[in-house]
């Protein structure tokens, strides 16, 4: 016999510490949810206090306001006949869990605390959690004083429990424990569990999502079941977007999906399952030898169902469905997109200023923007509210909301090309020129030759000497030294500009804009950039993104936003325009750096992903790209290559202690903040150990071809 239920998931876009926005949202998505006949909802992880709450989840004040939160869900009387399952932080004998509350009717039934909890990356929560880390074990949790009168009883239970419903088995994971070997659904599941929620806080990385959803799936393809994802979405204050996409499997395949990236605040996603289809998936004697040997699991017994007694004859189950995925150039023109909107419209800023320099980089930030442009216009004409509310305050020029992404980049997006006579090619000012025009940014082109030659002055009145660039005789510290004038002026200028430009443009309110730096992943990991120059910003949309993803989100950016000025920035020679131009020489970044970008990725994949050091890279890349490969590189040729990586990684390493916010996209990032964690004062590299052992492993290596050559 069929028996039909429809359940709810849902992404919502949760702020750190935004209480009532938070609570707000939380109740939206219920009412979203028992409107649509769900009867169970479930939300992100620690969803009534954000995720990225970091070192507050060590305060107590974030205990007390979240269990009135909680308080406040319960009171809500128009929420009854809907079970629950909501996340927050919890007090618990003087430990810090992790929690999920499930709740009925205005009462609260139990509290599920995570087993095993995220703790590398970009997460730390053994910093400020204890895990239960006890399976199936349950005690009792002392109510504290609001909730204790309100519910008129002491006590409810804590620990890994699973609800025993009138018509099925319930239970709850959290995020991490998905993704471990011996994860909790897989005994769940032999204890009779139908039905699991799975409440995470995940984050956007390039290329990733298909893993995800792959662990997903395999949740319920062996053992059967139904199983509901929900997940963060959007910035919550910090480097991070978490990348939504809840979903509900049946028994392994994907019935409901909802979007990776959405400037929607509230996204509910809804299917109708059998729950016959569990039971006939598990009826094989071999699971069921394994389910009468499994642990035994307590049962809070609750006297609810989730079928509804007033059958629709018409109702079918949801259909399953294909996963979708986007493409890597969607990844990138859609994740920073609504990263950089969600900060802009909390920040409370005017809008951003980008020093846009006629390269790839400066002018992918900018692209960026232009697609997140894009992506708040499309809100508007969907009708989102939460966007046209926003966009009114932010877009002061006008009483009129923006109609074309054009309109709106004139407004809150401002570019400087901050050329030198001497430095600066006539075609990367045209190329600036030609950008800002295409999107429709308020553009400026001031030269920068008086502040730099005044500057230069202070030191030459004060000590005597005159440095001069090398290409006019100058010696190696003179050249750098004046190359880094113009870099940090740079900075200084743009914020200048990003303080006065809303005034000079006598915008309604006045405020101020927010730098946008454009150093990419590869130049942070080289260190190919100068400290404390225009790479410092308030923010950095590309500096978790590498050059070669660059150039192919550019490259798709030109036909799918008909910008035909992006391929002459793709054709370009990357330069940084440092150095005077002469007849027979102009400065290039892969020149300068003493590798190409293509090896850049593959050294950050193979030290942080791969964790390798010298010694590992070089047994490594020595099979890849040594005489046996494509490449023919000899052992000496490999070994040079991976020394001088190491070497410049390292004596830039401290320049990672300062860099600015970037959108977290690429799994070989070195930021410094949270993500790769370091030393910045190394041992010199060379003559360390590692390149000692190199150099005999080289000579090992030559003697053995030289012999083989005989």
């Amino acid at each position: 016999m069929v028996q039909l239920v429809t359940l709810a998931t849902c992404s919502l876009n949760q702020w750190a510490l935004d209480w009532d926005g938070n609570l707000e949202r939380i109740l939206t998505s219920i009412r979203q949810a028992k409107a649509a006949g769900a009867t169970l909802r479930t939300g992100p992880e620690l969803e009534i206090t954000g995720y990225g709450c970091l070192d507050h989840f060590l305060e107590s004040d974030v205990y007390e306001l979240a269990m009135e939160s909680l308080l406040s869900i319960l009171g809500q009387s128009d929420l009854h006949g809907i079970l629950i399952d909501v996340g927050l932080p919890v007090m618990h004998r003087g430990n810090r869990f992790n929690c999920r509350a499930l709740c009925l009717d205005g009462q609260l039934l139990c509290l599920r605390p995570k087993m095993y909890l995220a703790n590398d990356g970009n997460f730390r929560e053994n910093r400020f959690f204890v895990p239960w880390g006890r399976p199936r074990h349950v005690e009792q949790f002392s109510l504290p004083p609001l909730l204790k009168k309100h519910q008129n009883k002491r006590q409810v239970p804590i620990g890994d429990v699973i609800l025993s419903l009138n018509d099925t088995t319930l239970a709850a994971e959290t995020c991490e424990e998905l993704f471990t070997p011996a994860a909790p659904h897989i005994t769940m599941g032999l204890n009779g569990v139908e039905v699991f929620t799975n409440s995470s806080g995940s984050h956007h990385s390039l290329r990733k999502l298909n893993e995800r959803v792959s662990l997903i799936e395999e949740a319920t393809r062996k053992n059967g079941g139904i199983y509901l994802y929900a997940n963060s979405k959007g910035c919550d204050g910090d480097r991070l977007l978490y990348d939504g996409c809840a979903m509900i499997l049946v028994n392994g395949e994907i019935v409901a999906q909802g979007a990776q990236f959405s400037l929607l605040d509230v996204e509910v996603v809804t299917a109708t399952v059998d729950l016959e289809k569990v039971r006939s998936f598990r009826s094989a004697p071999s699971r069921g030898f394994q389910a009468i040997q499994a642990p035994i699991y307590e049962r809070l017994e609750v006297d609810f169902q989730l079928c509804r007694d007033t059958d629709n004859v018409l109702a079918v189950p949801t259909p399953a469905q294909i996963p979708r995925y986007h493409l890597l150039e969607e990844e990138i023109a859609l994740g920073p997109a609504c990263w950089l909107w969600d900060y802009l419209r909390r920040s409370g800023a005017a809008g951003f200023l980008l020093p846009l320099s006629g390269g790839i980089d400066s002018c992918a930030t900018a692209t960026i923007v232009f697609s997140m442009c894009r992506l708040v216009v499309s809100a508007l004409g969907a009708g989102n509210q939460q966007v046209r509310e926003d966009v009114k305050r932010i877009a002061a020029f006008s009483k009129e909301l923006p109609r074309t992404a054009e309109d709106l980049c004139g407004q809150i997006f401002h570019t400087l090309y901050m050329g030198m006579k001497n430095q600066s090619s006539q075609e990367t000012r045209k190329r600036a020129q030609d950008l800002a025009t295409r999107i429709g940014s308020y553009h400026k082109d001031p030269n920068i030759d008086e502040v730099f030659g005044a500057a230069k002055g202070v030191l030459s009145k004060s000590t005597g000497f005159n440095p001069r660039f090398s290409v006019h005789g100058g010696g190696v510290a003179e050249n750098l030294a004046l190359q880094n004038i113009q870099s940090r002026e740079r900075m200084v200028i743009s914020y200048y500009f990003a303080s006065l430009l809303p005034t000079i443009r006598q915008r309604p309110g006045g405020g101020s804009l927010l730098v946008l730096g454009s150093s990419n992943v590869d130049e942070y990991l080289r260190g190919y950039l100068t400290k404390y120059d225009n790479s410092s910003a308030d923010l950095n949309p590309i500096g978790g993104l590498s050059k070669l993803d660059l150039k192919s989100f550019l490259a798709w950016a030109t036909l799918r936003f008909n910008m035909p000025i992006l391929s002459e920035f793709i054709s370009a020679t990357p330069t940084a325009e440092l150095e005077p131009i002469t007849e027979t020489y102009t400065q290039t970044d892969e020149d300068q750096m003493g590798m190409t970008y293509a090896e850049l990725s593959i050294f950050g994949s193979l030290r942080k992903q791969e964790k390798l050091g010298p010694c590992g890279m070089f047994e490594r890349l020595v099979h890849e790209w040594g005489p046996g490969s494509e490449r023919k590189l000899s052992p000496r040729e490999v070994a040079d290559k991976v020394k001088r990586f190491f070497y410049f990684h390292k004596i830039n390493r401290h320049k990672q202690t300062v860099a600015t916010p970037a959108y977290h996209a690429e799994s070989y990032s070195p930021d410094d903040h949270r993500f790769d964690l370091r030393p910045f004062l190394y041992p010199p590299a060379f003559g360390s150990r590692e390149f000692s052992k190199i150099d005999d492993r080289v000579a090992v290596l030559e003697k053995a071809l030289e012999q083989k050559g005989k």
